[in-house]
């Protein structure tokens, strides 16, 4: 994707080295880094300098090919992937790749590892960029049908940052609007602002503008409104983990986003690779596990300052208890289709299963 008028992923390899965005520092600075230790690949996962579903599997891949070049022992891959499994809990693409990456490795010696380890990582990477692309083209024919029937631009709401920055290209939520605007259909997006983290307001505000694609950033408690008063002709959101019968797990206020959706016959699609399908679950609610998150995260947001200077600014009284859920679930019922790389199912066991039934049987 663009930033001005240069073309970015979100992870890339360069001169050797995994590097990536720091999104904590976005939008107010453009930082890169680089991945040198595993510790720093799973501090980038932990602490959110990668964020979303797709790109947290793909920097757990890397994380464990950069683990092989300093420990390619059968110990050093094991301790890998303990490591980085504990990063974080609720995106099931995380568990997801180090199942494509571990049993595999262990199959060839150590002195191989690394080179096979990096050469896996980077399948993955291409493997989701052509994943979210085929979302984007199936997602986009909602776009067109919607253009077709109506005057002015299609409305699209997001929640959260299910954009490029989440993925290593395209984004879920996001590729069908991207490609609706390369195909010259007109849209314009709200953007939930996305507490806490405001990742709507940080990350998506930040995508669109640095895409030239029409938006307005909104507080969350306004979508509903916005529905009510036909501002609104579709939503589009992502996910971290979808269960077999259709229940999505996504950003906390995906749920409220999706009553209000449902109270007033707006459209409510998600969008996700297959990968973040968890084939194993079958009730989201009682089998998803749902991260907590620190407190810090409620009590303070991140900011400009007049003086140009960013830092954290506090908003609550400082003896304020906080609670502080990261997701939530949407069940099946709420979700009009998932739009997946090979086509939109109904958000149920049968629909999935019917577009992959290698996975449902298995």
């Amino acid at each position: 994707m663009k930033v001005g008028h240069d073309h970015f992923r979100s992870i890339w390899v360069e001169s050797g080295e995994v590097r990536i965005i720091d999104q904590t520092q976005l939008p107010h600075k453009l930082v890169i880094k680089s991945l040198e230790t595993l510790d720093e690949a799973a501090a980038a996962i932990r602490d959110m300098w990668v964020r979303g579903a797709p790109l947290i599997g793909a920097t757990a891949a890397y994380g464990v090919a950069i683990a092989m070049r300093s420990d390619p022992s059968d110990v050093g891959l094991n301790r890998a992937r303990d490591v980085l499994t504990a990063t974080r809990p609720t995106a099931v693409n995380l568990r997801w790749a180090l199942q494509e990456m571990v049993p595999q490795l262990a199959t060839f010696e150590p002195p191989d590892r690394y080179e096979r380890a990096m050469k896996r990582a980077g399948e993955i990477s291409e493997q989701d960029v052509a994943t979210n692309s085929a979302i984007g083209d199936h997602g986009l024919e909602l776009i067109r049908a919607l253009a077709e029937r109506k005057p002015g631009p299609v409305n699209i709401l997001t929640h959260c940052n299910a954009g490029w920055l989440a993925t290593v290209d395209w984004g879920t939520a996001t590729a069908p609007i991207y490609k609706a605007h390369h195909a010259g259909i007109p849209v314009h997006v709200w953007i939930d602002e996305t507490r806490p983290r405001n990742q709507g307001a940080h990350l998506t505000a930040w995508e669109m503008a640095s895409h030239g694609i029409p938006h307005a950033l909104i507080v969350d408690n306004a979508g509903g409104h916005l529905m009510q008063h036909g501002e609104v002709d579709l939503v589009i959101t992502g996910t971290d983990r979808t269960t077999a019968t259709g229940d999505v797990c996504n950003k906390i206020g995906t749920y409220l986003k999706a009553l209000a959706a449902h109270d007033n016959g707006v459209p409510f699609y998600v969008a996700l690779p297959s990968p973040t399908i968890d084939w194993q679950a079958r009730d989201g609610v009682s089998e998803i596990p749902i991260e907590n998150r620190s407190g810090d995260e409620v009590s303070f947001v991140q900011g400009k300052f007049a003086d140009g200077s960013v830092g954290q600014l506090r908003i609550s009284p400082e003896n304020t208890p906080t609670h502080n859920p990261a997701f939530d679930v949407t069940p099946a019922r709420l979700v009009t289709g998932l739009i997946t790389e090979r086509g939109i199912a109904s958000a149920s066991a049968e629909g999935l299963a019917a577009l992959f039934p290698e996975m449902a049987a298995s």
